[in-house]
């Protein structure tokens, strides 16, 4: 399933339409897309998997949620075509579907910064801010002092605007 173009209202069975007065055309589905994204725990995962492939084991382990709740948001996030899987003996493994998302992530991070915000939502950003890129494998193993790994919130912090 993909992004809807039309949502329908149940109770009265019409089609919500979101065309704006002047007979442009209808964003609803753009309006879905920005509200499967306005969920922290999904950016989290997309996060993660713009990373590379995950199990749903693995993001779990990241980020200290059930495997209920994070095979739901990667329903949710499939089912929008922003990520897919494929099978790896009896597990799954996930990625994006979609390369545009990290284009997306770098304009959401750029926007933020102009505003006066900072998020960090994408590895490439890490490393352009860091100098240190996170590729290769991913050590999915906890923590021997038991303090949470670094980078499973999404990063924010104000900056100053620059006028």
């Amino acid at each position: 399933m993909a992004i809807p173009t039309g949502l329908t209202n149940a109770a009265h069975g019409q089609k919500a339409s979101a065309a704006s007065p002047e007979g442009d055309e209808d964003v609803t589905a753009a309006a879905y897309l920005f509200r499967t994204l306005g969920d922290p725990t999904r950016l989290l995962i997309l996060r993660h998997l713009a990373r590379g492939e995950h199990r749903v084991v693995d993001l779990m382990s990241h980020l200290g949620l059930a495997q209920s709740t994070v095979s739901g948001h990667l329903a949710c996030l499939r089912d929008c075509g922003l990520v897919q899987s494929r099978a790896r003996g009896r597990a799954s493994l996930y990625s994006l579907a979609r390369p545009e998302l990290l284009a997306l992530f770098g304009a959401t991070e750029s926007f933020l910064e102009a505003t006066g915000e900072r998020v960090v939502l994408h590895h490439t950003s890490v490393r352009a801010r860091t100098g240190h890129e996170h590729d290769g494998p991913h050590d999915h193993a906890q923590p021997r002092n038991g303090e949470p790994r670094p980078g499973l919130e999404l990063a924010h912090e104000n900056v100053e605007r620059t006028a």
